[in-house]
């Protein structure tokens, strides 16, 4: 033993007992103590060895100041995946559980340079010219639909009933989706974060945002998936679904922020639903329980030494958002400075694009929540809560609440409840005849 000899003890599940040994950031354990796993890290300095799943290795790092130091320094380190080493050696396996959202894409997450300039170009200024007050009222009619549907019943799990759903729904009309493709949208995007037949949902997303971009060809609208296809940088046909499929999939992480920020105002009692504390538990959600926990991967372009790590070329290496927001350095600072000095949203040149939009959508959808369900409250103790298993995102696996039974505001003819839509959606993917999805159900409730 050395002088990580003083370090804290492991966390109850971790099996690293020693300098050398790699941190598991997966299982049943990490994802209900995360902090305590953090904790440990620190011990190692401002990064760590960690395994992200059975045999992916990498470096995390858990200091605030070397995450913002790698985060703008693109000379040394590299974001296209393709040098990932571990990877093209054969180590990793291409259905290893945590490749689909580490391996190559042709999107703007894993372009250098000149490459990166362009995507990241046309897809910044195709999302500057979403509308606030439009997308204030997509929110607002996606948020009442939803209500509508659980006010009759006094209780709702608000993870798969609002907080999953709706940033789908806002994010299909943002795209400009139809029912048929839209319905095959949510289907892939919910399928590929659940681990619940990826391969299929993945291809089935693919697909589905391929025929969008055909379809915007030859007939362009007043959305997202128009004015990319319209940008100067004219994207090809594939790097635009690709873009898709980035974009639109950052509705996991939407979900994760309005569920995280219930959570805390369910919670915490020094909130209070009146007063326009939202702003604040959803600022106080992106310090503390960011919903993209542990991402933005790199590759050092050269054999170097980085926060006390030893690094070879191509090693994989993350950020840990929660980590780095929580090191214990940062009380006073975040105590002094900007409230919003986090990193959650990242920094440097790949930096959130949708961040202002993100913050809207979430502040609006509780808004919404808290003035028709004044009296919610969590139907089960806290502490009874669990979280979803993974290594990126940090989220609940469901948030029971209970509330004073609404008069329904669901228009006439009333369509199919929305577990039966995912049966639709199940039933698509298996070959079975479409029927009404949910994206089609909620259009269809749009304009009684």
């Amino acid at each position: 033993m050395d002088a990580h000899d003083n370090a804290p003890a492991p966390p109850p599940g971790c099996p690293a007992y020693g300098a050398g040994e790699r941190v598991p950031l997966y299982g049943p354990e990490f994802a209900a103590s995360p902090q305590a796993y953090y904790e440990y890290l620190r011990s190692y300095g401002p990064a760590a060895p960690v395994e992200l799943a059975p045999g992916v290795e990498a470096t995390l790092v858990t200091d605030y100041t070397a995450a913002l130091q790698l985060l703008q320094d693109s000379g040394s380190f590299r974001k296209d995946a393709r040098r990932w080493r571990d990877f093209n050696e054969g180590r990793i396996s291409v259905d290893n559980p945590v490749a689909p959202l580490l391996a190559y894409r042709p999107n703007c997450m894993f372009a250098d340079g000149t490459d990166h300039q362009r995507l990241r170009q046309a897809v910044s200024d195709s999302m500057a010219r979403v509308d606030t007050r439009r997308l204030s009222r997509i929110t607002e009619q996606v948020s009442g639909y939803l209500i509508s549907r659980i006010g009759a019943r006094g209780s709702a799990d608000l993870i798969a009933d609002y907080s999953k759903q709706l940033p789908l729904f806002v994010f299909n009309e943002l795209y400009g989706c139809p029912a048929g493709i839209g319905d095959r949208v949510l289907f892939g995007i919910s399928g590929m974060f659940d681990g619940i037949n990826a391969d299929k949902a993945t291809a089935v997303l693919f697909e589905a945002v391929g025929e969008l971009v055909a379809l915007k060809r030859s007939s362009p609208g007043d959305d997202i998936t128009s004015w990319l296809m319209q940008h100067e940088s004219k994207l090809t046909d594939e790097e635009m679904v690709h873009q898709l499929a980035l974009l639109m999939g950052a509705a996991e992480a939407q979900r994760g922020l309005i569920g995280n920020t219930l959570h805390r105002l369910l919670t915490h009692d020094r909130y209070a639903r009146e007063g326009g504390l939202i702003d604040e538990a959803l600022d106080d959600t992106l310090w503390e329980n960011p919903p993209m926990a542990n991402y933005a991967p790199h590759y050092p372009a050269t054999d170097m030494e980085f926060a006390g790590q030893q690094l070879q070329a191509g090693d994989l290496v993350l950020v840990s958002f929660a980590a780095a927001n929580t090191g214990p350095t940062l009380a006073a600072a975040r105590q002094a400075g900007s409230n919003r000095a986090h990193l959650a949203w990242s920094a440097g040149p790949h930096v959130c694009p949708f961040k202002e939009q993100a913050r809207h959508i979430t502040v609006t959808a509780i808004e919404n929540l808290l003035n028709r369900l004044p009296d919610l409250q969590l139907a089960v103790p806290a502490e009874s809560l669990t979280w979803r298993p993974g290594t990126f995102h940090r989220s609940l696996t469901a948030l029971p609440t209970r509330f004073t039974v609404v008069e329904s505001a669901e228009r006439p003819g009333q369509s199919p409840a929305p577990a039966e839509a995912a049966d639709d959606q199940d039933g698509r993917a298996r070959g079975k005849p479409e029927r009404s999805g949910m994206w089609s159900q909620f259009l269809s409730w749009l304009t009684r």
